[in-house]
């Protein structure tokens, strides 16, 4: 069944928020490594290119569900983020958010009686369980060191899989 349009826009607008994200992740990334924690810097690096690859993902379930991408402009992203701790809480922050954004977007497939959508989307829900578990758990162990050993969890970041 070819996708309706009021899902479409919705996917749209989550294309766009995906796009962002992995703007506003490079960002972050290029703001640490400047600051010298390139374990940091990678794994920031590792996750604006996961943002991007949802966006491709999105787009493709459009084009096979028959609908049009409509690819929208993009704001400018922070480029400051204060401390290591300061940072990774708007990480923290971030993920929250897009969780929102992606169970508006099932509601809407709901409203829309659009079971191949609220199903495509059902994935991502469960992957922002880990994504906000992550990020706590990054925010944990800053906390744990009040910035003074920071050095070892840049380093063990730095191992993360681009």
């Amino acid at each position: 069944m070819k996708i309706n349009e009021k899902v479409t826009k919705a996917i749209d607008l989550q294309i766009n928020r995906e796009m962002w994200s992995s703007n506003l992740y490079l960002s972050m990334s290029m703001y640490l490594q400047h600051k010298g924690y390139a374990g940091m810097a990678k794994w920031l690096m590792a996750q604006s290119k996961e943002e991007m690859e949802h966006a491709y993902d999105m787009m493709n379930f459009v084009n096979r569900r028959g609908g049009r991408v409509t690819i929208l402009p993009l704001e400018e992203v922070p480029t400051e983020f204060g401390s290591v701790a300061d940072t990774f809480t708007q990480v923290y922050e971030h993920e929250c958010k897009v969780t929102a954004w992606i169970e508006e977007l099932v509601q809407v497939a709901a409203a829309e009686h659009d079971m191949a959508s609220q199903d495509f989307f059902w994935k991502y829900i469960r992957e922002q369980v880990e994504e906000e578990d992550t990020a706590c758990s990054i925010i944990d162990r800053i906390n744990l060191s009040k910035e003074q050993n920071l050095i070892f969890l840049d380093e063990e970041l730095a191992k993360t899989e681009l």
